[in-house]
């Protein structure tokens, strides 16, 4: 029960993540499509801080399992976040 709920929560907080980058990239692409805003983003060298920022959502998400004392979804949110800020770390180093 508890590795599903830690799954159910990882698997709620890359939805976030990833709508949250979908939603940044439209905001920031100034009427450019999804993929020329990231294909643009990377060139420049920015889409690590694309990735952060759709991270945001996350937080939404961690605090709404957090108040309806779903701990191990909250877990779960708080790993993919972590997972992801590592992987900007290592993707803005390279």
């Amino acid at each position: 029960m508890i590795k599903k709920d830690i799954f159910i929560g990882a698997f709620v907080g890359l939805l976030a993540n990833t709508i949250g980058l979908i939603l940044v990239a439209t905001l920031l692409g100034k009427g450019d499509d999804f993929v020329t805003v990231i294909q643009a983003a990377a060139k420049e060298g920015f889409l690590g801080k694309l990735i952060s920022l759709g991270a945001v959502l996350n937080l939404i998400a961690f605090f709404i399992f957090i108040k309806k004392r779903k701990d191990y979804r909250a877990r779960g949110v708080l790993l993919i976040t972590i997972f992801i800020a590592v992987f900007t770390f290592v993707f803005k180093l390279f």
